[in-house]
């Protein structure tokens, strides 16, 4: 039995969820959602991709493009560039969609814990990514390269047209792929484990798989930016860094291949760089992290977000009358413990109160007489 004068048990306080259990921040959240959302970002993403190929390939054949080697359109450097960003773009939306109904959680909550991108901090992530890399990328021009055929400048008539195409689309290009990899697989997958490491290190995976099979030290580098990039995220809880390490370094090396002549028809990805590269890009991707983890020091962003209230579960009526939950039987039947006044009957014969009108009044027996009839 409690004593009557003991202190209330504390209230306990909700969980508090970071980036990668953020799948678990809708009440509606089942075990399932997960899984059949990851299917359909896979299946989504390709068939919008393909959509978008076979218009593109529809337009250049009634605009009279060339036919390339392999049946597809050749659009040129530029246009077919700009074709395949936004194949990748288009994943964004899809990732949308899928936080949203398969997740049954608002689109935002895989943009950071706050519901959305964070401006001012991709802005400053920004900033610091653009020195750091602008010093690698201009040691990796510095090293030795086996081409024979020296790089020549391509022009300000190519060149211009291209930083402007690869300004607007390289961005939404390295966002789709943060949404995809840090962003629904990481929180697909600490959907069910608590620790981020379990949840960082298959996207990091599969992010490097997705660049296709070049050295062993191209899909190293990949792995270990997934890795550091999803920690990123987790650490400051929203994609902003991610987003702004991956966008300044693919427009640095998008931007260094289009001021060559031909440098945009190359099929080369970062799955094929040696092992020179590689070293200078890890560099990079170290004092970045270092970087932007004494910024969050500093102007720490938010991290994590209360989990949703348990649905609290419904208190049967203590009585069982009708009606919405009453407290109490007193509650419903008022009850008075005053007297009633009762009126007497007949009290206006003045003959004899009390007797009907017409009925005679009872007189004593005379003396002697019990008023009992003979026998």
């Amino acid at each position: 039995m409690t004593h009557p004068l003991a202190a209330p048990a504390p209230a306990l306080l909700p969980e508090l969820l970071p980036y990668h259990r953020m799948a678990r921040v809708s009440a509606r959240h089942r075990w399932w959602r997960p899984v059949l959302g990851t299917g359909f970002v896979a299946v989504a993403c390709v068939l919008v991709a393909g959509l978008l190929y076979a218009l593109g390939s529809a337009l250049g054949a009634a605009r009279g493009y060339p036919e390339a080697a392999d049946g597809t359109v050749e659009f040129g450097p530029v246009p077919g560039t700009a074709l395949d960003l936004l194949a990748i773009a288009s994943a964004i939306p899809v990732v949308l969609l899928a936080v949203r109904w398969a997740g049954r959680r608002p689109a935002g909550t895989v943009s950071s814990v706050t519901g959305g991108l964070r401006w001012p901090w991709l802005g400053r992530c920004v900033l610091v990514a653009l020195p750091v890399l602008a010093v690698t990328t201009g040691a990796m021009l510095l090293l030795p390269t086996d081409d024979a055929a020296p790089s020549r400048w391509a022009g300000w008539e190519v060149f211009g047209p291209a930083l402007a195409m690869l300004v607007v689309l390289v961005p939404l290009q390295a966002a789709a792929e943060e949404y995809v990899f840090r962003g629904w697989l990481t929180q697909a997958v600490g959907a069910f484990l608590r620790s981020p490491w379990w949840a960082l290190v298959p996207q990091a995976v599969l992010f490097a798989a997705a660049h296709g099979w070049g050295t062993p030290w191209g899909f190293a580098d990949l792995a270990l930016y997934g890795v550091v990039a999803g920690r990123l995220t987790v650490r400051t809880g929203g994609l902003e860094a991610a987003i702004g390490l991956h966008a300044v370094n693919n427009l640095l090396a998008f931007g260094v291949s289009a001021a060559v002549v031909d440098g945009l028809k190359s099929d080369d990805t970062a799955a094929d760089a040696p092992w020179q590269v590689v070293a200078l890009d890890l560099v990079g991707i170290a004092l970045y992290a270092a970087a932007v983890l004494w910024l969050a020091r500093r102007h720490p962003p938010t991290r994590t977000v209360p989990a949703p209230a348990p649905t609290p579960v419904p208190v049967p009526p203590p009585w069982p009358f009708p009606g919405p939950h009453p407290q109490s039987h007193a509650a419903r039947v008022p009850v008075s413990w005053a007297p009633v006044p009762v009126p007497a009957p007949y009290a206006d014969r003045t003959d004899a109160p009390g007797l009907p009108p017409g009925a005679a009044p009872c007189t004593p027996p005379p003396p002697g007489d019990t008023g009992l009839p003979p026998r």
